[in-house]
């Protein structure tokens, strides 16, 4: 059971407790990031993608350099309903001390009020949500702790 707001690790981004918003009306799941770039590396062909995650003003940001393979492009609609052609990435989402490998759309989320959304392709199956909580993997933590 997850809450409408949850705080998630990505050990792979070295980010650690980061406000997640569940919602369940989004297929892709997003994180926020700046200065997106892609190109092809030259020995492989392979295409990557360099960001910046966060925002300077965000207690996590930590200004660090992230270059990862395209996963896929994907046509999303934001939030104000816009669609847009988003890179996707692969990487690994911590929560319950279980780790899940997700998939996040590269996104400026500024203006909203969580850096990562958490959508029905990571939930599905693996979580059920009660609107009516929040950070319920965060308290399971919390209480784990020995005194």
């Amino acid at each position: 059971m997850i809450g409408r707001v949850e705080k998630v690790d990505f050990p792979d981004l070295d980010l650690y407790d980061i406000d997640c918003k569940t919602d369940t009306g989004a297929y892709t799941s997003s994180i926020h990031c700046h200065d997106i770039t892609t190109y092809r590396l030259d020995e492989t062909g392979e295409e990557v993608v360099r960001f910046f995650l966060l925002d300077p003003s965000h207690p996590s940001f930590n200004h660090r350099e992230f270059v990862l393979p395209v996963k896929t492009r994907r046509k999303v609609k934001n939030s104000f309903g816009e669609s847009q052609k988003r890179i996707i990435i692969q990487t690994k989402m911590m929560l319950f001390s279980k780790v899940y490998v997700v998939e996040l759309s590269l996104a400026d989320r500024s203006r909203m009020n969580y850096p990562v959304l958490l959508g029905r392709k990571a939930i599905n199956k693996r979580f059920l949500v009660d609107v009516s909580q929040k950070n319920l993997s965060h308290k399971l933590k919390i209480s784990a702790k020995p005194l």
